[in-house]
């Protein structure tokens, strides 16, 4: 069994005093996972996130984040575990250049230079920035300064990412990239990603695991498809599933498996029907 990572014990959080944003909140991540957190807004995503970043301390219960708890923990040491990627990379980027940009976190890590042009290799490979490298992050497409931005923080080597709605106001071509990359980190880096997203579709593509959140509370925390295809809790937290988990459920009677929620799942089910048809003839 994968070692807990993140371990969310019983958390509640107000930020007035009265109203509670995170309630009752438990749930453990195994290393190596990728999941997603869903859910409309005001429902207790962002927050969970900077519970689990230590930028804000739970109220009552704890967080537990690779064997640290967070009420004891400086966000400073937190952050030598966790890398964030955040929604707007405008935000997030600073630097002069792009190496200068990279450099910047491992240079914070008191880093001995041959370490950190090691890493800087590393990661321009990976998300094959050498053309950028000498160019100002500012010039660059909002998909390139989100390559940059996350090969920033992997550059750091963290255990966890945290992405923050990394695809919003892109276009798909760049949203897929940003995403493969995250799915290569999980799966051949061994990287424990939990992604918080409002497009469905990205979270069917690419999540492993979902929690439902609604009012601060966990509505629903299973595996993908148990989560996209349970119309009635999406529905209770004002969410739709994917468009073609909806298609399956109409052609249900002639034969479909209506717990579809990906496309090429979909071809995959009408061939096998058109065949299992054509050999009943």
């Amino acid at each position: 069994m994968a070692e807990t990572v993140v371990d969310l014990r019983n958390v509640w959080f107000t930020y007035d005093g009265e109203n509670y944003a995170v309630k009752d909140v438990s749930f453990k991540i195994p290393r190596g996972e990728f999941a997603a957190i869903i859910g409309n807004n005001g429902s207790g995503k962002t927050t969970l996130l900077k519970l689990i970043l230590g930028l804000l301390k739970p109220t009552r219960g704890e967080v537990w984040v690779a064997g640290v708890n967070t009420k004891n923990a400086k966000v400073s040491e937190l952050a030598k575990r966790i890398g964030l990627v955040f929604q707007n990379p405008n935000e997030q980027l600073f630097a002069v250049t792009v190496r200068e940009e990279i450099e910047f976190g491992l240079k914070n890590l008191k880093l001995p230079r041959e370490e950190i042009d090691k890493r800087v290799e590393e990661v321009v490979e990976l998300f094959n920035l050498r053309k950028f490298l000498d160019l100002s992050p500012r010039f660059l497409s909002r998909g390139d300064k989100q390559k940059v931005a996350l090969a920033a923080v992997v550059a750091m080597k963290p255990e966890i990412m945290l992405m923050d709605e990394p695809t919003t106001g892109q276009d798909h071509r760049d949203s897929r990239q940003v995403m493969d990359l995250a799915k290569r980190l999980n799966e051949e880096m061994g990287m424990t990603i939990i992604l918080v997203t409002h497009q469905i579709v990205t979270v069917a593509e690419y999540a492993k695991r979902v929690i439902l959140m609604n009012n601060g509370v966990v509505v629903k925390d299973d595996d993908v498809r148990s989560v996209l295809t349970d119309i009635d809790a999406l529905a209770s937290c004002s969410l739709l599933p994917p468009q073609i988990t909806l298609l399956s459920n109409k052609l249900k009677p002639l034969g479909i498996n209506n717990r579809i929620v990906k496309v090429d799942e979909m071809v995959e089910e009408v061939w096998r029907c058109v065949n299992a048809r054509s050999r009943q003839v």
